[in-house]
Formats: C-alpha cells, structure tokens, sequence
C-alpha cells in the first residue's frame, strides 16, 4: 500500500513561536512544510505523528520536540515482530518513560516546569495500521465522502459537552498531568485505498468547520493549504497539519 504524504506546521497570525511539531518517518517539521510518498511493503514499520506542545515561552516547543524525538527513536528500535497486544503494551511503557522524561526537565530547569505536549499518531507496523491520541490534537479519516473524527478529545469542553472550556485538555504527555494517558486502536481494517487520513492541531480544528475541512480535501487541498486556510481564518493559534492520501 503507498502513502502520500503531505505535512506542514506553521506560527500562525497571532503567536510569536511555534510550539506545534510534526514528524513523518524520520523527518521533524516546524515552520515548513513536507511532502513524501512511501509504500509500506518496503519497510515493516513507519511513524507519522503530530504534537503541540503547551507550557509558555519557549517550553512548549521543547516538550513536543523531545516527545517527538523521543517516539521516533523507541518505534524504530521496537522488535520488528511484535503482536497488537505487545505493540500496545510497549507503547504505555513509552508513555509513562516519556512522562518521567518531561518531568524531569522541569524539575531541573525552572523554565521547562509545567510543560507538557498533545500526540497524535498514525503508525504501520508488522503489516497493521495503529492511531494513538493524547490531548486534544484529532485524527480524521475521509472515506468516500464522509469525514469522520477517529480520536476523542481529552478536553473539558468535551467531558462537559461545552465550548465554555475548550481551550482546556483534561490528559496530555507532561504538563503535571498525573495520570496520563493513551488512546491505542489497531485500525487495519479502517483503511483502505481512496482515503484520507488527517492529523491536526486544534489550531486547526477551531479555526474551520468540519464541513469546511471536507470541502478543501475533497478538492484536493495538501496540509500545507489546510494551515493557510486556518490562518485566513483567523490563524489564533498555531496551526498543522499531516494529510495521508492511501493511493
């Protein structure tokens, strides 16, 4: 099966940095934009993920980019032939060694403390397709002509079924959140060819409707055009994106 992919993080129109990152494979991405395309017959593993990281200054860019960093290195030295059941097990143990990690730094560097960061991940392996979720940055698959959100938003606003809090995340990596954790669905039988997978920060999401999101991808729009339309409307936060076209 091949993968085309796009990917783009961006400031936006009103933050003075970017603490959102992307990865895909081995490629980091901030304030740019990306395009591969790779055919997963030709490796057993490969990792696209995005975080947005929070905590003020500059902390917030440091937590997404250790998480990130962090992640990458784990996936590719995983056993290549671990079951779902494994694959998740070791996936948690990353989670609570990621969260001793940010922590940590915050303990040593009075800048760094409270920072924390959102993941949001589409991953192959072992011949399975995976999404993981932390926080609030969203997984989308387009198929045929219905757009559907795959991840669940660990936010107040919808643990209390309210925009009032929508800024806040009630779960993320870091960020003094004691009882972290992961969303993990195996989603093999989710995919197939013609769709589209989206990752996205809600610098994104709270910047366009879902039926405005359909609209661009159904007309073709790469990350790179979903962000500029999120900054036309608006860009109150930083904003990114990764569009995987199954082709």
């Amino acid at each position: 099966m091949k993968l085309s992919i796009s990917a783009a993080s961006y400031i936006g129109c009103v933050r003075h940095n970017n603490e959102d990152m992307v990865l895909v494979g081995d490629k980091f991405i901030r304030n740019n934009s990306y395009w591969t395309m790779i055919d997963t017959a030709d490796s057993d593993r490969y990792l696209i993920a995005l975080a947005d990281g929070m905590g003020g200054h500059s902390s917030g860019e440091v937590a997404s980019s250790e998480v990130l960093h962090n992640l990458q290195y784990y996936f590719s030295d995983l056993p290549a032939t671990l079951d779902v059941e494994n694959f998740n097990e070791a996936i948690f143990e990353w989670l609570e060694s990621i969260n001793n990690v940010i922590d940590s730094k915050g303990r040593f560097e009075q800048r760094l403390n409270g920072m924390g960061t959102t993941l949001v991940a589409f991953a192959h392996y072992n011949n399975d397709f995976y999404w993981m979720n932390c926080g609030d940055s969203r997984l989308y698959r387009l198929h045929g002509t219905a757009l559907r959100q795959l991840t669940t938003d660990h936010s107040l606003s919808n643990l209390m079924g309210s925009e009032t809090h929508s800024n806040v995340i009630t779960n993320c990596i870091g960020g003094g959140c004691k009882t972290s954790f992961i969303d993990m669905v195996q989603c093999t039988s989710d995919v197939s060819e013609g769709d589209i997978i989206l990752l996205c920060s809600d610098g994104l999401t709270d910047m366009l409707t879902d039926m405005e999101l359909l609209s661009l991808l159904e007309n073709g729009a790469d990350a790179s055009k979903l962000c500029k339309a999120a900054e036309m409307a608006g860009g109150y936060d930083n904003v990114s994106a990764i569009v995987v076209k199954i082709v």
